[in-house]
């Protein structure tokens, strides 16, 4: 079963400093029928003005990740990490017992652009984590790097759920395939550009909700930079 969620169908919140596109139901925003898939809870889309950001805040209980798109993000928490997030890099944070961070975008001209993402982790109250690596563009060109994962991975971060995520890059003739297990759900979320899936043509915000299917298959890109996760149902 494949259902198509349109970019213009997701909540959106414009703070002035903040602009934010929301997947899923977050803060001021409530659809019972979009409130996670899977254990996916959270995908925002994010743009921060220059020279401001969020202020120092908590969470608990969830495995955060954030994908820079364009500008680049600070980040500093009570964990002693004080990070620059540039696109092409992959950064997690788990939460467990409690962990407080800011995340700013000190350029004085350019806008961050980023993806925020949460997803509910197997073990509640584990000790708080940090991990960033760098993704190569070339390990995504026409085709799905893993970039984060809960096996150790010399390339993806270590997530403490059951859930794999995946990122590729795919123009022209590009295409590939991933095989599923019709008893997990799966979420494909095209940051940018043209792709089609399983048949169905999306556009930038657009995303696919997967269940009960036994593969993927991404071809017809145009420009497209896509995100997929594998997912406990």
């Amino acid at each position: 079963m494949l259902t198509l969620r349109k970019s213009a169908e997701r909540g959106f919140a414009d703070h002035g400093w903040l602009k934010s596109f929301h997947s899923f139901s977050f803060a001021g925003y409530h659809d019972p029928a979009h409130m996670g898939w899977g254990n996916l809870r959270v995908i925002n889309e994010d743009r921060i003005a220059p020279g401001t950001g969020f202020g120092t805040h908590g969470h608990q209980d969830m495995e955060i990740i954030s994908y820079v798109l364009s500008g680049e993000l600070a980040h500093q928490d009570s964990m002693g990490n004080v990070k620059g997030i540039p696109p092409g890099d992959v950064q997690r944070m788990s939460a467990g017992t409690g962990v407080r961070h800011s995340e700013f975008n000190h350029a004085p001209e350019q806008e961050t652009h980023f993806l925020q993402i949460w997803i509910l982790p197997e073990q509640r109250g584990i000790t708080p984590g940090y991990e960033q690596k760098t993704i190569p563009e070339g390990a995504k060109r026409g085709a799905l790097a893993l970039v984060a994962s809960p096996e150790p991975s010399t390339q993806a971060v270590k997530l403490h759920a059951d859930a794999l995520m995946y990122a590729g890059l795919f123009d022209g003739a590009e295409e590939t395939q991933l095989v599923l297990h019709p008893e997990r759900k799966a979420y494909v979320f095209l940051v940018r550009g043209g792709l089609t899936v399983n048949g169905l043509a999306l556009d930038a915000g657009d995303a696919v909700m997967l269940a009960q299917e036994s593969g993927l298959h991404l071809s017809r890109g145009k420009n497209a930079e896509v995100l997929v996760f594998d997912l406990a149902a």
